[in-house]
């Protein structure tokens, strides 16, 4: 089934054979997963430049700016990125990149000393501080990156 942005009380979506289910409707956050680049370029040698080449994309669609503080990011297994005191600007992104580095308005670091998400397949949760799912993308085997 498609996700579907309205604003009504019900949303309708085709959900297979051309049957139409009525849903709830949900206000999508206004900060979304917009690409992970999961399969860095090279050998996965656990440098932190290979290990920074791996990053999640944020991107706030609103106008208005966004606190991040107790926002999760997430992979399958359980490894979490939990923003701090942080404001992401309407229309702009944050990367938040798997190594170590020096946290700027655009790009944030984990400071992990290997590799979170895997080439083979996982899926990234973004979550309020509540715990509850914000936007989540998943990919398979094939690529380096996903646009979610």
């Amino acid at each position: 089934m498609k996700k579907l942005l309205v604003t009504g009380a019900v949303a309708i979506a085709a959900a297979g054979a051309g049957v139409l289910v009525a849903t709830p409707a949900e206000a999508a956050s206004p900060v979304q997963i917009y690409r992970v680049y999961y399969n860095s370029p090279g050998s996965d040698t656990g440098s932190n430049k290979s290990l920074n080449a791996e990053w999640v994309q944020l991107f706030n669609t609103s106008r208005s700016s966004k606190s991040l503080k107790g926002v999760k990011l997430r992979d399958k297994t359980g490894y979490t990125f939990t923003f701090g005191s942080f404001t992401l600007k309407g229309r702009k992104s944050v990367y938040i990149h798997t190594g170590r580095g020096s946290s700027t308005a655009t790009h944030r670091y984990w400071g992990k000393k290997w590799y979170v998400w895997n080439n083979t397949g996982d899926t990234a949760y973004l979550l309020y501080a509540s715990g509850r799912v914000a936007d989540k993308c998943s990919w398979g085997r094939t690529g380096s990156s996903k646009y979610c």
